[in-house]
């Protein structure tokens, strides 16, 4: 009887063999996109005025120096950079209430630091709720 119910338990842990190696794989293949594309997603429910200026005010804050603005098809472009970054922020408006950001903070030759992106949506957010507690996005930008 102790053969049998030991080859069940068994075969319940072969079946574990597969799927430790897809996540395994699927974790190794995260770390790799953010070396390579660590670019920033992030939705706001704002204007696309507020969260540029909103962006602009995160950057300053964070001692990264503006440098151009440009458009795309879609909305706007913010060129900024730091010691050893270039930094590139899409502004996109999806409604007149909901705008999506795209950030990309570009680390030397082929990889990306997402950290920096992810600190700057962070200082975004910061801007947009100081701004909703009463305070205002500056717009001297």
């Amino acid at each position: 009887m102790r053969p049998i119910l030991l080859s069940i338990c068994l075969l319940g842990l072969a079946g574990c063999q597969p799927l430790a190696v897809s996540v395994i794989g699927a974790g190794a293949g995260t770390a790799l996109r953010y070396s390579f594309d660590g670019v920033t997603y992030r939705t706001f429910t704002a204007p696309a005025a507020d969260v540029k200026h909103a962006s602009l005010e995160a950057l300053e804050r964070m001692g990264i120096a503006f440098e151009s603005f440009d458009r795309f098809e879609y909305g706007e472009l913010i060129y900024a950079r730091a010691e050893n970054r270039a930094i590139e922020i899409e502004i996109e408006p999806i409604s007149p209430r909901a705008t999506r950001m795209r950030i990309a903070a570009k680390n030397g030759g082929l990889f990306y630091d997402n950290a920096t992106a992810s600190e700057i949506v962070a200082q975004t957010e910061r801007s947009l709720a100081s701004a909703a507690r009463g305070g205002s996005v500056n717009s001297s930008f």
